[in-house]
């Protein structure tokens, strides 16, 4: 593939998917994206992001019951739906990631500190899954609509993840697409200074 069609694939043909073909995700290919988006660059290498991979009856069920009204039917089609979550504890992995850091202090920081830095490069790193999964040819529909202290209580209760967003994967229903909605010109978006 040239760039100009890695281009289209990434980016300008990529669209937010609200509905799924049947077609089921193969767990190599989950994996395949993890192996592709752990590499990109975070603050100091800490990688608080943590993922859970939704695809069985019961755990989309559990999941469904913590969407706004408008979302459930979109996980529902989506054959996988990734919680992007973060490790308010991501301090434990850092001798591992970034060894010339102060385990220590960032340990002895507030959890609430701590959550927004996590929360904050959880964010980043979603950015990351979206490309991976786009390169690895499945549609993605990103969302925000669910309730999250629910979905900690169904998934994470008693652990330090806390859930942040989440993905929708799978093979689009092209059917069902939108046109695409328009986007800010460069000249009103960006500044060169």
């Amino acid at each position: 593939m040239d760039l100009a069609e890695l281009k289209k694939q990434l980016f300008v043909e990529a669209r937010t998917h609200r509905s799924f073909s049947s077609k089921g995700v193969d767990d190599t290919i989950l994996h395949e994206i993890y192996e592709l988006a752990k590499f990109g660059p975070t603050a100091n290498n800490y990688c608080p992001m943590r993922l859970t991979f939704v695809k069985s009856q019961k755990a989309k069920e559990k999941l469904i019951e913590t969407a706004s009204e408008g979302n459930r039917p979109k996980i529902a089609s989506a054959p996988v739906t990734i919680i992007i979550a973060y490790d308010v504890d991501y301090y434990k992995h850092i001798s591992l990631l970034s060894p010339h850091a102060d385990v220590s202090k960032i340990a002895a920081q507030p959890e609430l500190e701590r959550d927004k830095f996590a929360r904050e490069l959880s964010w980043l790193q979603a950015g990351y899954i979206l490309i991976a999964a786009r390169l690895l040819g499945l549609d993605c529909g990103p969302m925000n609509g669910f309730n999250k202290n629910l979905a900690d209580e169904a998934f994470y209760s008693g652990t330090s993840w806390r859930s942040n967003m989440l993905i929708n994967l799978g093979y689009g229903d092209y059917e069902e697409m939108r046109p695409r909605a328009p986007r800010i010109d460069f000249v009103n978006a960006c500044q060169i200074l």
